[in-house]
């Protein structure tokens, strides 16, 4: 438990929280490290790299939601690679899944295909979550639109921003054309560049109800000194 005093805001901010850490350099004690902060703060879930799940799944005994990424950062793996990658994270201890699209489908307006894919995927999540991203920053806003009603029409649980990998991340105004375009089944989760918890308020505020993010506990945590 941590002894950081902390608002009824910030804790409803870390409710929604995935905290997060894909450093391609990211090590086993790093991502240790991750977890304690996670189960600390009472965040959302750990999301980390696939190679540490089943590590994870043995460190925190249920004790908090493991999320992995699929197809991660950019996405063209094949439909086959991602549902092993899916099925092997699920049997490590995975329990919510961010795959990436394939942003080449998307400009080739192959949306059918992109579907089919994320209804594959669907199919070996079962009911663990999944979340799909789609790299905002590098599509136009009738690719957002689409892409918005694939998701919706694929019974995705969440459409996703960004990796945090490419040009850009999270922006506000993704989240009301996210909002006025998926299914009321459908959830939203902003990530890329939320660095201040005026930066998570604002995305909530906006519609979205979880937070790809590696600041929100750690500036919490110097507020407490580092303490844990």
């Amino acid at each position: 438990m941590t002894d950081v005093k902390l608002s009824s805001q910030e804790r409803n901010i870390l409710a929604a929280v995935d905290h997060t850490l894909l450093s391609q350099v990211a090590t086993w004690e790093q991502t240790k490290e991750l977890l304690r902060e996670a189960e600390a703060f009472h965040v959302a879930s750990a999301c980390i790299a696939p190679t540490y799940v089943a590590r994870a799944s043995d460190f925190l005994s249920g004790r908090l939601p493991i999320c992995t990424v699929v197809g991660f950062p950019n996405g063209y793996n094949t439909c086959r690679t991602k549902v092993f990658e899916t099925e092997e994270a699920i049997a490590g201890g995975a329990t919510e899944i961010d795959m990436v699209i394939c942003l080449g489908d998307v400009k080739a307006q192959a949306y059918g295909r992109i579907k089919d894919e994320i209804c594959a995927i669907r199919e070996v999540c079962g009911t663990n979550v999944l979340k799909v991203i789609i790299e905002t920053c590098l599509l136009t806003e009738a690719e957002k639109i689409h892409m918005c009603e694939v998701v919706t029409d694929a019974k995705a649980d969440f459409i996703k921003t960004s990796t945090g990998f490419s040009s850009g991340g999270a922006m506000i105004e993704d989240m009301y054309l996210f909002r006025r375009h998926i299914g009321p089944d459908v959830r939203i989760k902003a990530a890329g560049g939320i660095s201040t918890l005026d930066d998570a308020q604002a995305f909530l505020s906006a519609g979205a109800s979880r937070l790809g993010t590696s600041r929100v506990v750690k500036l919490l945590m110097q507020k407490g000194g580092n303490r844990l």
